[in-house]
């Protein structure tokens, strides 16, 4: 591989077996990320309010684990009350599936300000492609909230503690956010491992349809399901405007990788699609400078054991900042992508979704209706195009 070239200073500033219970402040238990959201700062935290949250798994397993994040925080925040069950309908839960998850052994637990834990396995079987719901409270909450602001899915919020019922009635307040919970691992068959898809609004699943799991990386696991592949779990880090290089709505990629991708438990691969922010802002970014940046975060997961897959970056003439300055750079950067070689491998979306018609555009057909982010037939046909063997790179 291609020695990296330093970034720039100015880029750089801006940048149903029991298990034992194991302790909070482990290391990344074992297992595999069936679930996963990039961890941001979302505001200040209410005392006393309790978050149903409604994720969607992707590999089967037993003795799910959860992650509670409290990166971004600036003191302690402490859970009382945490409860993992299966979702019937809206807030409610299927009868006799919500059980109660420890930590270390106890009820309770306190996350230290930009730390995480991991809670206490909890024996039992968890499906793939299920909506699981994750109930949690905590009576002192305060200072900066740690979660994932735009989640495309619909949760519940109340007051007070009601984590334990599986009625929704007491839920009534919904909400398009995921709150400190960042993950979540399961115990899956031997030699299953996991994808990563690190990215921006367009992996974060802007223009998806809300409560139906058509993200990309949601197709993708379906895919992984029915494939004889032996990575199965998909964690969704997509953050909505996330570049690679500057931090802005979320930190970088180069910033987050190791908290959001690396410390997730049986991850292989790591799927980067990401620049389009940093192109389409105007800042100076050039394409070597992308270019230096997708080279750091290859280092970095290869020295971690993982592969590295990268895609072109799309389409998004019709968008407001697009301009042909910014299609030069992104068309050098997509030159680099697809022959440098420096990749364990490459998935052209850019070849996926313009028109072929006006190759600087997306397919009408594809368009969300903003000209930068697919709907979801748009979504769908990124996740074909994906080489399911080359996220199981030899080596890993």
């Amino acid at each position: 591989m291609t020695r990296p070239r330093r970034l720039p200073a100015a880029v750089l500033a801006a940048v149903a077996l029991q298990i034992p219970p194991a302790s909070a402040a482990e290391n990344p238990p074992d297992g595999v990320v069936t679930w996963g959201a990039s961890a941001d700062r979302m505001g200040e935290a209410v005392a006393d309010r309790g978050y149903r949250m409604v994720v969607h798994t992707s590999v089967a397993g037993r003795d799910l684990r959860i992650r509670l994040s409290n990166a971004f925080g600036d003191r302690p925040v402490t859970f009382d009350s945490v409860y993992a069950g299966l979702r019937k309908e809206g807030a409610e839960l299927v009868r006799g599936s919500n059980r109660r998850l420890t930590f270390a052994g106890a009820d309770s637990v306190t996350v230290p300000a930009g730390a995480t834990v991991h809670s206490d396995p909890l024996p039992g079987k968890l499906p793939a492609g299920t909506d699981l719901v994750v109930s949690i409270h905590s009576p002192d909450a305060a200072g900066p909230v740690t979660g994932h602001w735009m989640a495309m899915q619909t949760s519940y919020l109340t007051e007070g503690d009601h984590t334990a019922e599986e009625s929704g009635d007491r839920w009534a307040a919904s909400i398009g956010s995921w709150f400190y919970l960042d993950a979540v691992s399961v115990r899956a068959a031997p030699g299953i491992g996991a994808v990563v898809a690190l990215g921006d609004s367009i992996t974060d699943g802007w223009q998806s349809t809300t409560d139906l799991n058509r993200r990309w990386p949601d197709y993708l696991a379906r895919r992984l399901q029915k494939a004889p592949n032996t990575v199965k779990g998909v964690a969704d880090e997509g953050i909505s405007g996330n570049r690679v290089l500057t931090d802005g709505p979320g930190q970088s990629a180069l910033n987050r990788l190791d908290r959001d991708v690396l410390s997730l438990p049986g991850v292989r691969t790591v799927f980067l699609f990401e620049g389009v922010n940093d192109i389409k802002s105007h800042t100076g970014v050039t394409a070597q400078d992308l270019i230096d940046g997708y080279r750091q975060i290859a280092d970095r997961a290869h020295a971690a054991g993982k592969c590295l897959v990268v895609s072109t970056v799309g389409p998004f003439k019709g968008w407001s900042e697009w301009d042909p300055a910014a299609e030069a750079v992104r068309q050098e950067v997509n030159r680099f992508i697809r022959d440098s070689g420096e990749f364990d491998a490459v998935t052209d979306f850019d070849r996926v979704l313009r028109s072929p018609y006006d190759h600087e555009r997306m397919l009408p057909f594809f368009d969300g209706g903003d000209h930068i982010h697919p709907n979801d037939k748009g979504m769908q046909a990124m996740a074909d195009a994906v080489d399911l063997d080359s996220l199981d790179c030899a080596g890993n």
